[in-house]
């Protein structure tokens, strides 16, 4: 697998994977690195002297695979599949013509098993997502049933108001759950923020394959368009969808696992995908009360309160 910084830590939980190689591709960053020769070489270099027989591209609806395609060219790879609006000449040996051989509107992972069955490889018999097995989390997670609130995200735009997240887990608690919130090491201001005094802080203190762990143990994970609610739906794990509409929720959302998605869809930020709030007051997960996403973690947990106080 090669993918960016930004996803190696996932591409290692693939229980197909056998190796992950990373590369900072600067036509696919939000904040691209300068592009160099020299770093363009190095990977070429890397690639062939690893001598794949083929490749294939895998890109969002709204990416390009031809500037992947052409280094996978460059260094020797005979074969290589990808989803393509332009015209790839010599690029790519099978070609997806998306609004055509492959429909607009559906899920992302719908559009990467397109991809690969066209390349000679239908998908395998499965219900969704999948990851390895999760580490056992004993001791970091409560003995009883419990909640996730993971309010952070890479992208300002998609995450829930502060007060109003810490305002959720104040509720959840007083409903009886026991309430973890969860972020990265850059977030711990923000989960200790959020947790207050009465949910369980483990900002920083997971890396993402204990964050699946956490996740897989959880009854319903409230989190925003985030990496955190694509790892609960591969473990598992209904979630509690506070979906901005900067991208599209039918190519987001959680997949193929039991979920509530809130969000104003037709705010006027829809489709923008814009990385930072363009609305005064953010009103399309402004709108969310922790009084609905409370009453979401009761219908998706299916546990009364009196059983989970039990």
């Amino acid at each position: 697998m090669l993918c960016g910084p930004a996803g190696t830590a996932a591409a290692r939980l693939l229980p197909g994977a056998a190796d992950v190689l990373t590369w900072a591709a600067p036509w696919v960053l939000a904040d691209p690195p300068p592009i160099r020769r020299d770093d363009l070489d190095r990977l070429v270099t890397r690639l062939a002297e690893l001598r794949f027989d083929e490749a294939v591209v895998l890109t969002s609806f709204h990416q390009s695979p031809l500037p992947t395609a052409l280094l996978l060219r460059l260094a020797g790879i005979r074969r290589i599949s990808g989803a393509s609006v332009d015209y790839p000449g010599a690029l790519l040996d099978v070609r997806l013509r998306p609004g055509e051989d492959l429909p607009e509107d559906i899920p992302e992972p719908e559009r990467m098993l397109a991809i690969t069955a066209a390349a000679g490889y239908p998908a395998v018999d499965r219900d969704g997502l999948a990851v390895r097995p999760t580490p056992d989390v004993t001791g970091v997670v409560p003995d009883r049933p419990f909640v996730v609130v993971h309010p952070g995200a890479a992208v300002p735009a998609r995450r829930w108001p502060v007060r109003h997240a810490a305002r959720a887990v104040e509720l959840l608690a007083d409903a009886g759950w026991s309430v973890v919130v969860t972020g990265g090491p850059d977030e711990r201001l923000l989960t200790a923020d959020v947790a207050g005094a009465t949910g369980i802080d483990l900002g920083g203190r997971t890396d993402l394959g204990q964050l699946s762990g956490v996740l897989a143990r959880a009854a319903t994970v409230v989190v925003g368009n985030t990496g955190a609610a694509h790892l609960a739906a591969a473990v598992g794990t209904p979630v509690v969808s506070l979906f901005a509409p900067v991208v599209p929720a039918v190519r987001w959302r959680p997949y193929r696992v039991p979920h509530l998605l809130f969000g104003d869809q037709g705010a006027p930020c829809r489709n923008s995908r814009a990385r930072e709030c363009p609305v005064p007051g953010h009103p399309c997960l402004a709108v969310v009360t922790p009084e609905a996403v409370v009453e979401a973690v009761a219908a998706l947990a299916g546990a009364a309160v009196a059983e989970v106080s039990a």
